[in-house]
């Protein structure tokens, strides 16, 4: 008898939220976001082809809002070719079971992320200790066991290639978890992060709650391993997108993103890497 998927025990809803929660926005004719809470999810192909991949799956109960969503872009019905994900945390994948189930689609990751949705492996524990904001000190709360997706989850190409994404090409981004990665496409130079880096200070409460623009490195509460996100801003930024997505914020385009993630690459250790914490007293042993 085939197993269920399913989420950690601690999976819920944590009590924080943004400006743009339950908005959506369309980014480039081919590429759509839409705020889960304070996190988001992506909608990538054109509306007239109806055919297109959801990046991530949002917070914990917004499964109904991403269908929605979906509709209200591509058509009563609308259901996409598959959900691949950045990584594994409880913002991106939160609603994932319910998605799966009702749209009856595989779930593609990279292969070092993939023990992390079959509950194999267990993601460190935030560390509430650095980052000086208040969603920072309220992070020992958020969810971090594993969930349990089953066979529903499936390898990224070695090639390189993402499937359903033509053009795209995904890249290994760690740091921030292990099998963490970013999608780009070189044709437009166009950047889905994920959390490799964020367009909002992910620690302080007000600054997520009213979306506050500003370039930073991974969340500093949920990054074990500075040495592997400090290598990949710096292969991000060596791209040189022309438009990025995040996993939290506002997308950033033009010369201000070339600019300010270049500035970020150059000077991580200072803008990025806490001044102390677990994870940093770790990496300078």
């Amino acid at each position: 008898m085939k197993q269920p998927m399913q989420y950690g025990k601690d999976y819920k809803s944590i009590p924080v939220t943004s400006l743009s929660s339950g908005r959506t926005k369309q980014v480039l004719p081919d590429l759509f976001s839409h705020t889960t809470q304070i996190a988001n999810v992506y909608f990538v192909g054109h509306p007239s082809s109806k055919e297109f991949v959801l990046v991530d799956g949002g917070l914990p109960n917004s499964a109904t809002q991403i269908k929605m969503a979906a509709e209200d872009i591509y058509g009563k019905g609308a259901r996409p070719k598959a959900i691949i994900l950045t990584h594994g945390h409880f913002d991106h994948v939160g609603s994932i079971i319910e998605l799966v189930h009702d749209w009856q689609v595989p779930v593609i990751a990279h292969p070092r992320e993939i023990p992390f949705l079959t509950g194999k492996e267990y993601y460190e524990s935030p560390d509430p200790s650095v980052g000086g904001g208040l969603a920072a000190r309220m992070s020992f709360m958020f969810p971090k066991r594993p969930i349990n997706l089953q066979d529903n989850v499936y390898a990224l190409p070695e090639d390189g290639t993402v499937p359903f994404m033509p053009g795209f090409q995904w890249i290994h981004t760690p740091g921030h978890t292990p099998g963490h990665v970013s999608f780009f496409r070189p044709a437009d130079r166009v950047l889905i992060a994920g959390d490799a880096f964020v367009n909002v200070k992910q620690e302080s409460l007000r600054k997520v709650f009213l979306q506050t623009e500003e370039l930073n490195g991974p969340p500093k509460y949920f990054t074990p391993d500075w040495v592997s996100a400090r290598e990949s801003v710096r292969r991000l930024a060596a791209l040189k997108p022309r438009v990025a997505v995040t996993g939290h914020g506002k997308e950033i385009v033009g010369e201000y993103l070339e600019h300010h993630l270049d500035y970020l690459a150059e000077n991580f250790d200072i803008m990025a890497i806490p001044k102390d914490g677990r994870y940093v007293r770790r990496m300078n042993r």
